[in-house]
């Protein structure tokens, strides 16, 4: 089923991972030939040291986070299986095996203190998916399997891949080029969800639901007005906002979720 991922991919986050990934390797090139060029002379091989030790200090900070967040969440939170919540559960493995994953993520649900929000990590190799008790509450079984779709598709997508994404770092550092491609894989991973939710209306309201958050709202809302905000957002500091933002408009994201999912159903 990795066709189908493909087909759902945005031609925007295949241009913008080709340039992620060409300038990452070109710029890592880079800093590796300039730090064997300065460490051969003494007064700069003292400042790259320092340089490098700051690298791997944020490096280990990441590592030491990500086992604290990997005790938080199998201390804490709640994992999906087949005797915990098993509704929900079966949709995560149904959705891995649509979108061609050898296994279903550890999926986790947590008390959220009202926040919405849904999120997929890779921590040492192993999948995860992330899912707040407050949208799960708010929305209809047709939105949560869009929800649980969405972030199965960062890992179908190889958004997580780790080394891909060491890959990329140095691009990060090219201004607004980082952003447009996480705004890209959201539009994505939007279109594989609408595809594993195979309703539309759901899908799109699902999303809706998170500028709303009103469980009483819900079956109220209205899709069609909703996305005709997007021409009352004022031109350039719509624009401006945006570019700044590692996730699309909800107006937009709306607007487009439909854009491809009936050709992967062809």
């Amino acid at each position: 089923m990795r066709d189908v991922v493909e087909q759902l991919r945005t031609g925007k986050e295949r241009i913008y991972r080709s340039m992620m990934l060409l300038l990452g390797v070109a710029l890592w090139v880079a800093i590796i030939v300039g730090s064997v060029a300065l460490a051969k002379e003494p007064k700069t091989a003292i400042t790259l040291g320092v340089y490098w030790s700051y690298a791997v200090l944020v490096f280990l900070f990441y590592f030491i986070s990500a086992l604290v967040y990997r005790a938080t969440a199998f201390g804490n939170m709640i994992m999906l299986g087949p005797q915990q919540f098993p509704e929900l559960y079966a949709m995560v493995v149904k959705g891995s095996l649509e979108v061609g994953l050898s296994a279903p993520p550890k999926t986790f649900l947590f008390n959220s203190n009202g926040l919405f929000n849904a999120f997929a990590r890779r921590l040492f190799g192993g999948r995860f998916v992330f899912l707040t008790s407050a949208l799960i509450d708010a929305t209809s079984d047709a939105q949560v399997r869009f929800v649980i779709g969405h972030e199965l598709g960062h890992h179908a997508a190889g958004h997580l891949n780790p080394w891909m994404n060491a890959l990329k770092l140095p691009a990060h550092a090219v201004p607004f080029l980082g952003s447009a491609y996480s705004r890209a894989r959201e539009y994505t991973c939007d279109n594989i969800g609408a595809f594993l939710s195979n309703d539309l209306a759901a899908s799109r309201s699902a999303l809706q639901m998170l500028g709303c958050g009103c469980r009483r709202l819900n079956q109220a809302m209205n899709c069609e007005s909703f996305m005709a905000q997007e021409a009352m957002v004022p031109p350039v500091f719509g624009f401006l906002t945006e570019i700044f933002r590692s996730h699309p408009r909800l107006t937009r994201r709306v607007a487009n979720v439909e854009d491809r999912m009936a050709v992967a159903r062809r």
